[in-house]
Parts: structure tokens; sequence; C-alpha cells
């Protein structure tokens, strides 16, 4: 009789894990944004995050948990149940660049995570604050060399892509130049705007509008084309020195989470970017969405490895490390 008893037991737990994750979420799912509120990353998850509310049935709620370049965020969520409910906006920042330039990382970005979906490219111009006597890429790197050793950049936090963009445009200058580490985009704007810094290499979503304001001074695109949403602004290549630098946007949940969970999430995820209002909103901020090629968990996992890879011969060549 017990042995009966044991296996309908089984039998029933058997049949309740496929139940839970056909029913998932039953409550609210919480997006970890890695940065401060206000900046790129918050921008741009808090409308993916609107829509896929709307998708799943219930609300995603977004949570910001600041530091160590994004790191101190993503770690939450690595370390978190991998039960769905709690996902990570990161970036190539907090899944690729920091695993090379961090010399103790607090996490492996190909084991600690399950990928889940990739949103969306958004590249990174050279802003500076409104006095600084350059007005083009050319004038700057002329600037930066006769005044470096008084001149400070700042960043979204060490290991952010704001910080590695500008590591990379240092390098490629010759320039040895002071990184302050802010708690996110939007206090290192203000201390620009305010001419406490110098300058940063920021994300198009939060640079265009101070730059369409008057607010800083727009140096150069560090794409390879133009941007439709700063087309007067020229790119690094067009004035003499090709330094190439963006961010992406992807969701990921902590490793082992169920494939059936992933699978709804990366189509609550895909549904979001697919919906023209979702597109219109991002792409007025810059971004390029994920390809229609680019939006399985397969291709995100993949898509890591290569950008881990990528980044590290720049990032070596630097110079740099965190400890």
């Amino acid at each position: 009789m017990k042995r009966i008893l044991f296996a309908a037991a089984f039998a029933a737990l058997a049949l309740a894990g496929p139940a839970v994750a056909q029913n998932f979420p039953t409550r609210p799912v919480t997006m970890v944004i890695p940065f401060a509120a206000g900046g790129p990353q918050d921008t741009i998850g808090r409308i993916v995050a609107q829509r896929m509310s709307e998708l799943l049935g219930q609300p995603v709620v977004i949570e910001n948990v600041g530091g160590a370049g994004g790191m101190t965020g993503s770690k939450r969520v690595a370390d978190a149940k991998p039960d769905g409910y709690t996902m990570i906006l990161g970036s190539v920042g907090t899944h690729a660049q920091n695993q090379t330039l961090y010399k103790h990382p607090l996490y492996n970005v190909e084991t600690d995570f399950t990928p889940v979906a990739y949103l969306a490219v958004t590249p990174i111009a050279i802003i500076a604050r409104p006095d600084l006597p350059a007005s083009n890429f050319k004038e700057f790197i002329a600037y930066a060399k006769a005044n470096q050793a008084k001149m400070q950049y700042g960043s979204a936090g060490a290991g952010s892509a704001t910080h590695l963009a500008c590591v990379v445009l240092n390098s490629a200058m010759g320039a040895t130049i002071t990184h302050i580490p802010y708690k996110g985009t939007g206090p290192a704007m203000q201390d620009l705007v305010g001419g406490r810094i110098d300058y940063l290499c920021d994300i198009i979503a939060t640079a265009k509008p101070q730059i369409d304001g008057g607010k800083v001074k727009g140096i150069a695109m560090m794409t390879k084309d133009r941007s439709a949403v700063l087309p007067n602004l020229a790119t690094t290549g067009e004035q003499g020195l090709d330094v190439q630098a963006y961010t992406w946007s992807a969701l990921f949940l902590p490793k082992g989470a169920p494939a059936d969970i992933v699978k709804k999430l990366n189509e609550a995820a895909v549904g979001a970017i697919s919906t023209p209002e979702v597109q219109e909103r991002l792409s007025k901020l810059g971004a390029t969405v994920a390809g229609p090629n680019e939006r399985s968990p397969q291709w995100l996992a993949d898509f890591v490895k290569s950008e881990v890879k990528k980044w590290e011969a720049p990032i070596k060549a630097s110079g740099v490390q965190v400890e």
C-alpha cells in the first residue's frame, strides 16, 4: 500500500513540473537593471518590460541594483532561484567586457546564467562638457593629448560599456586620462553638464537629448556609420581615427532555469521587441532591435561567447584592469 501511495505521489510531482511552467507566471516577475534609474539601460528595460507585462499577464517590475559596473545586480540574479521570477537585463559591459577587465569577476557569464533573449544594440557617442575647447574629433584628440594630465572622463561605473568605450578610445588616442566612475549614467551626465568632468563615451539614448539641448558637445559617433537619430554627428572614422564601441541589451535568468520558462520569457521578450510601438520608441533612442535570426536563447549563448572573446584583445592591449 505504501509503495502504491509513493508511486502516486511521485507521479503527481512529475506532472506538476510542466503544469507550473505552463501556468508561469502566477505573480510579478522582477527585471533587475544593474545600473541607476534614468540611464540608457534603464530606459530600454522599462520600455520592454511594459510590453512584456501585457504579454505575460503579470507585472514585470523593474529593480535598479547598481554597483561594480553592473556586476552587483548581475551577481544577485546569478545567485537567485532559477524559477523565472528574477532576470537580469545584461549588457556588453556586464556580460562580456568585465570577464577580462576585472581581475576577479564576480561570476562567469557563460556558466552562471541561462540566456533568454537578445533585445537590441545601441551605439555609443563621445560627448564633452559644453565649454571644452574642441568642436570635432580631431580637435578633441589634440586637446586630450596636450591636457591629459588634468583631464577626467566619467562612466556609468568601472567595467560598464561606457567605461570600456573610453578605455578603447584613450588607448587609440595614446592618452592616459583619469577615470571617474559613477553609479550610473545619470549622475555622470549631471557632472558632465556641470563641467566637473571633461567627457563621456555615452550610449546614444541618453547622449542625444543632451546634445540636442546644447547641454553637451557631440564630438563623434563611435560607429561605422552615422546614426539616423544624430545624422549630423560624424563618426570617428570620418574624422581620422576609426574607434568603434557599442552596447547591447539582453535578458538572462540564473543557471538551471527550466526550458519551458525560458521559452515563455523568450516569447514575451521577442513579442515585445516585435511590437511596432516598442520598435518606434527604441528607434528614437538610437537602438536597433534584434533581427529575426538573433532572437533565440541559443543565438544569445553563442553571441555572449563571441563577445567575451572579441573584447579580450582591446582590453588587454589597453593595459587597464580592475581589482
